[in-house]
């Protein structure tokens, strides 16, 4: 069975939600490679995965300055960096099993893309929005709280090392200085991108990388800083 058949109904069982306007979830589910290939005119999951992002980053920043009053900025920043990485969303998708739900073009099906962690991590964000445009913040934040909180309660948190943290701690030390991550390159078919990335401070390059998505472009860049700042 392919993952169009699949019926969202069950999903929206595992997500605890069901949606008004189905459109959202679809779209939510769709990669650019199967949106090409169908000539979808409502595209892919990227537009919903952007305002995902910035969903999720606010529910957990503010459930954390809540929950947490007496730790410091610091600390509470590389919170939630852990909570709201790659590693942990794409562990999101895993539990509800959103990778038998994805639309695939035929070619990123046959890669792996079901499986693959850049795209399970960004669906976790795009359902993020969907709910957020269908039922309102609300809704959004109990979806995002649940998968977080049980986090936050482990002996040992998961740990995940956050360069593009690290470097802006070490950049705000300067209010004046400005850090600017500029997408600079994207090759390959839709189911083997990669994407290069470099990070600027002040207009002027202080390193280059690149990944499978640009947030691991991102972060390899900030490494690559980090070592040249000799940190």
């Amino acid at each position: 069975m392919t993952s169009e058949q699949l019926p969202l109904n069950g999903l929206e069982d595992k997500l605890q939600y069901h949606f008004k306007n189905k459109r959202y979830l679809k779209t939510a589910l769709t990669h650019s490679s199967y949106a090409n290939e169908c000539h979808l005119p409502c595209g892919s999951y990227e537009r919903l995965e952007f305002l995902g992002d910035s969903i999720l980053g606010l529910v957990v920043a503010d459930y954390l300055y809540r929950h947490y009053p007496k730790l410091p900025e610091g600390d509470l920043t590389k919170k939630r960096a852990a909570l709201v990485c790659e590693k942990a969303c794409c562990g999101f998708s895993r539990q509800l099993g959103i990778g038998d739900y994805m639309l695939l073009s035929r070619g990123e099906q046959r890669s792996g893309g079901k499986t693959r962690s850049s795209i399970l991590a960004d669906m976790f964000e795009s359902i993020t929005a969907a709910i957020y445009l269908d039922g309102g913040m609300g809704k959004a934040r109990k979806f995002v709280l649940r998968f977080v909180v049980p986090l936050l309660k482990e002996p040992k948190p998961k740990t995940f090392k956050d360069y593009k943290t690290a470097l802006q701690e070490i950049v705000q030390k300067n209010p004046e200085d400005r850090l600017e991550y500029v997408l600079t390159g994207e090759s390959g078919p839709d189911h083997d991108k990669h994407f290069t990335v470099e990070v600027c401070l002040d207009g002027n390059v202080v390193g280059k990388g690149g990944g499978r998505s640009k947030k691991e472009a991102e972060q390899q860049a900030a490494r690559e800083a980090l070592g040249l700042m000799g940190y």
